[in-house]
């Protein structure tokens, strides 16, 4: 006669199998299996990768963009256009490196510079017409090249138009406002906030992954912290820091900030895993390029811009 199984004995072997499935299931933010040591190893080696470079830069990159932005608002000017100049580089190069693209740099380079420039000298009607003369030469200046991809090569080269330097341009459109030098300190704020936010507590606490198939490290405990960190800051910068502005404007603009800083993130997760890369550049240590690091305040820009303009004016 078989023995009758013990019912401690069972349920100590269901939970030791149900152990051992969320070990199996616990991977890193490449999708492989990892044991629960390795992934607590993991995390911490995450969270101190090239730390002591990327708070170096940090800091040096804050304290030219407060120095600019605050003491001499057309160097500021000229240091977005430096950085668009430099994104549209980034992102050039990689198309050309991984899939054969070939954008026409110097249309997009100077066209670029030229817009984020009408924006703060003539505003939006400016930089709207530097961005469809911008988007214009890119098919003229490839009408020189070989027939043979004409067309995806112009659809790249129109898209990188729209998605650098165009999107770059509301930054300087704010920065015409009485109050633009804080009206960009605090799109700045929100923007460095929400991606802290949804660092800090996705590291710590995330368990649930937001969008696996793009970015694996992301968690929606991630988002919710981004949305927190954003919100309280939003009603805090909006009551202190914006002329005529109130708290519940800022916890509108910073649920804005938290969704498009998101978006924008994933958006450039999405470009470069079809690409094959993991970072835009190695400019910056600690960082990668200029592109990993404008990758949610692009998007974040035209958000803040018309959000400031509807609560306060312009």
């Amino acid at each position: 006669m078989s023995p009758i199984p013990h019912p401690g004995r069972s349920r100590d072997h269901a939970g030791s199998h149900r152990t051992e499935q969320r070990e199996e299931r616990s991977d890193d933010r490449h999708g492989h299996p990892v044991s629960p040591s390795e992934n607590g190893t993991h995390r911490r080696r995450r969270a101190g990768r090239d730390l002591p470079a990327a708070i170096g830069v940090g800091v040096g990159l804050g304290a030219v963009i407060l120095a600019t932005l605050f003491l001499y608002r057309p160097a500021f000017v000229v240091v977005v256009a430096a950085a668009v100049v430099v994104g549209v580089w980034e992102l050039t190069s990689r198309f050309s490196e991984t899939k054969g693209i070939s954008v026409p740099l110097p249309p997009l380079a100077f066209g670029g510079a030229a817009m984020v420039v009408a924006g703060y000298a003539g505003g939006p009607s400016a930089a709207w017409l530097a961005a469809a003369a911008t988007a214009l030469a890119v098919p003229a200046w490839r009408l020189f090249g070989a027939p043979e991809n004409y067309l995806r090569d112009v659809t790249a080269g129109v898209f990188a138009v729209f998605y650098v330097p165009f999107l770059a341009t509301f930054v300087t459109m704010m920065l015409t406002a009485e109050d633009g030098a804080w009206r960009v300190l605090v799109f700045l704020l929100l923007t460095v906030v929400s991606d802290t936010g949804a660092y800090a507590v996705g590291w710590k606490f995330g368990r649930r992954r937001l969008a696996p198939r793009i970015s694996p490290g992301k968690t929606r405990e991630g988002l919710l912290g981004a949305v927190a960190a954003a919100v309280v800051t939003g009603a805090l910068c909006m009551e202190f820091l914006i002329d005529g502005g109130v708290w519940w404007q800022g916890i509108l603009l910073g649920l804005a900030v938290a969704a498009s800083a998101t978006l924008g993130d994933l958006g450039e997760s999405m470009i470069k895993r079809d690409l094959g890369i993991k970072d835009m550049g190695t400019l910056l240590p600690g960082h990668g390029g200029i592109m990993d690091r404008l990758d949610s305040l692009l998007p974040t820009a035209p958000v803040v811009w018309i959000l400031l303009l509807v609560f306060v004016g312009s």
